[in-house]
């Protein structure tokens, strides 16, 4: 990383980054590769992310796309988003009872996109009227939990519950469309240099995974470089800015 001097009319980007384990390639790109010191970063869970950029406390996040029509003037500057095309294994509808007999699902609100993905899934494509409520924070010893989204690390986790639906791979058979859950929003107009490098540097983390994955993981038992390789998949190309548009207009009726 090559580090300029500041001038006083420098303007400063303020980035809200996210710490899953679908983002470690980013988040290498930015700590290692990204050229210029005109630029802050804070690690966030999702939502945070999210409220930081609609309230114009930061001006760059990966955010959770049913986020972005609260965005003010929301520009979506990357080339490279979160995303999956069919199964992704941590975007997860847990069950203790068969699909057939749910009827309430509770909901893990770290992040917008797969509270709102469930419910067009349910009433689009299962054609269910399920009942929702808020995860709770003891959701697995809770035995008023029959069902719940469970997302990123936390799916990984050894749990009770007998029946999982990937929510990714449902979209796919929905829709025969990739699914994006993140994309890289600006609530203002960024300098071109300043994309430029930021795209680029989450290009080489992106090709420096084994080294993300080194960097970063700390308790994460499963296979991260075949999760990261062969289940996130991270252009943000054609068929996902199709993809995303669909999903926002069904979130938005």
């Amino acid at each position: 990383m090559t580090h300029n001097t500041l001038t006083h009319n420098t303007l400063i980007t303020r980035i809200s980054a996210v710490s899953y384990a679908n983002t470690f390639p980013f988040l290498l790109g930015l700590d290692e590769f990204m050229e210029g010191n005109d630029f802050t970063i804070s690690r966030d869970v999702p939502s945070e992310c999210a409220n930081k950029l609609i309230n114009n406390e930061v001006d760059l996040g990966l955010i959770p796309v049913a986020t972005i029509p609260q965005v003010p003037n929301a520009n979506i500057i990357s080339d490279y988003c979160i995303g999956s095309i069919g199964k992704v294994n941590t975007v997860l509808l847990m069950s203790k009872v068969p699909f057939e007999k749910i009827s309430k699902v509770h909901l893990d609100t770290e992040s917008r996109t797969s509270v709102n993905l469930v419910k067009v899934l349910a009433k689009k494509y299962w054609l269910k009227d399920w009942n929702y409520d808020i995860l709770p924070i003891d959701y697995a010893s809770n035995n008023n939990v029959e069902s719940m989204v469970l997302i990123g690390d936390k799916t990984q986790e050894t749990l009770d519950f007998t029946y999982k639906y990937d929510l990714s791979e449902a979209w796919f058979e929905f829709t025969g469309k990739p699914f994006v859950f993140a994309a890289w929003v600006a609530n203002k107009e960024l300098p071109l240099d300043f994309i430029k490098r930021f795209n680029e540097a989450l290009n080489k983390g992106l090709n420096n995974i084994p080294k993300s994955i080194k960097k970063y993981n700390k308790n994460i038992k499963y296979n991260l470089e075949d999760y990261l390789n062969n289940y996130i998949s991270y252009p943000f190309d054609k068929d996902k800015k199709e993809a995303l548009r669909l999903f926002l207009s069904y979130i938005s009726e």
